[in-house]
């Protein structure tokens, strides 16, 4: 596995000391900044921000010191996720530098241990195992895909371990147990929502076919559309899937335009959806492709070339910046870009995005729980209200491990190679 390891003449007044003085109310001060609890609102995500004052100037940040604060990273750097975990461990392994130069967490060194899965469940639970019982994490970033998020899930609920999650599956939070799982992408119910709401009020469609993945993340959006469609006013008219390794759907898609739906929902995430647009060029079907959140990456319209073109998905709006009007989370997508852009000389992409969100987000509640206790930080997480990042503001609670919702999502359709907002 690839691992990444980042290391005396004072006036007085009757009685007391001037300096005795100001030494007692700074010591007073100190102590009511501590006594803030566990569960306080934070308004915005920055490398660092949980341990340092915010607008201090003229002052040194000191270097921290002491045993580093290990947080263990699932990420598929490699196979069939790759397009996704690659900017997600290039995004927490910038992130962790940015912390550690501006104090760490509690003065105390961040050290984020990365592995790749290579897209494998199976791999995905060594790589817990091994984080957890010879790297000693405190806690997991984990993972890129839906399936291995549910099998890393099984082990931090065991274990009472806290684990972020940068997956979709409705299952990741919805199927109990979930006390010690928490997202930052929207769920699949929040986006086949924002999807079936444009197909049903911009498109004005009323029967729709689905193609979708047959893994977690495929299948999750296939349930959750069947759920939502008809309450929509949409006929589902087929529904057909294919394997992550399909190299050809062009029986599906001939299948489909059979039944000659208005609107085709396709999802999954790369290669399959990148495939299906060009599957579908060569079959000459001009209906609109609707797609999922997953192919929110410059890899789908690489892959699928000018069978992009037109494709409408639903996203995060650090897709699309210039969509977004809250104040504090403009501060923070514009310092992550720039931050990012500056290391790695692209644009993040939202993939990276959860990465950027899991990471400061665990690192302000380890900050508000004051040390590495599990009980703690859950408590923490639980309590994060109001916190602004690149995808939306956060607000979990105890039975709300979500922390976003539909309204947090914007349509993009891809016109001349880039993203735009749909109309």
């Amino acid at each position: 596995m690839n691992r990444t390891r980042k290391n005396n003449g004072a006036r007085t007044i009757p009685g007391i000391s001037i300096t005795l003085l100001v030494v007692a109310l700074v010591a007073m001060a100190l102590l009511v900044a501590a006594c803030g609890g566990g569960t306080t609102t934070t308004t915005a995500a920055a490398g660092g921000t949980a341990t340092t004052a915010a607008g201090a100037t003229g002052t040194t940040i000191a270097a921290p010191t002491g045993d580093p604060i290990v947080i263990g990273a699932i990420v598929s750097a490699t196979g069939a996720g790759s397009a996704l975990g690659a900017e997600e461990r290039d995004t927490l392994t910038l992130e962790q530098d940015l912390i550690n130069s501006k104090g760490g967490i509690l003065g105390r060194p961040l050290k984020i241990v990365v592995e790749d899965d290579k897209s494998d469940p199976n791999e995905a639970v060594t790589a817990a195992n091994q984080l957890l019982q010879q790297d000693k994490a405190i806690a997991l970033i984990a993972a890129t895909t839906s399936s291995s998020t549910l099998a890393v899930k099984a082990i931090t609920e065991q274990k009472g371990v806290p684990q972020m999650a940068m997956a979709a599956a409705n299952d990741i939070t919805d199927k109990a147990p979930a006390d010690w799982i928490w997202r930052t992408p929207q769920k699949d119910s929040l986006a086949v929502q924002r999807a079936l709401d444009y197909i049903s009020k911009n498109l004005k469609a009323t029967k729709i076919a689905v193609l979708h993945d047959e893994n977690a993340f495929g299948s999750s959006g296939d349930t959750e559309i069947a759920k939502e469609a008809p309450g929509m006013g949409l006929q589902i008219v087929d529904s057909e899937s294919y394997k992550t390794a399909d190299t050809d759907m062009t029986a599906q898609l001939t299948k489909i335009k059979g039944f000659n739906p208005d609107v085709l929902i396709v999802w999954g995430t790369n290669p399959g959806p990148a495939l299906a647009a060009k599957n579908m060029k060569q079959l000459s079907m001009t209906i609109p492709y609707v797609g999922s959140h997953g192919i929110a990456n410059q890899t789908f319209i690489q892959l699928a070339g000018a069978a992009a073109e037109g494709v409408v998905f639903p996203a995060g709006s650090l897709l699309v910046p210039s969509s977004i009007t809250d104040s504090a989370q403009q501060a923070v997508t514009e310092g992550f870009i720039n931050d990012y852009k500056a290391k790695f000389n692209a644009n993040p992409n939202p993939f990276a995005g959860y990465a950027f969100e899991a990471i400061t987000i665990l690192a302000d509640a380890i900050s508000r729980a004051g040390g590495t206790d599990a009980k703690a930080i859950q408590a923490a997480l639980n309590g994060t209200q109001g916190f602004a990042g690149p995808d939306g503001i956060y607000n979990y609670t105890a039975t709300n491990h979500d922390g976003l919702t539909a309204s947090d999502m914007i349509m993009v359709k891809i016109q001349g190679g880039t993203w735009v907002l749909a109309q």
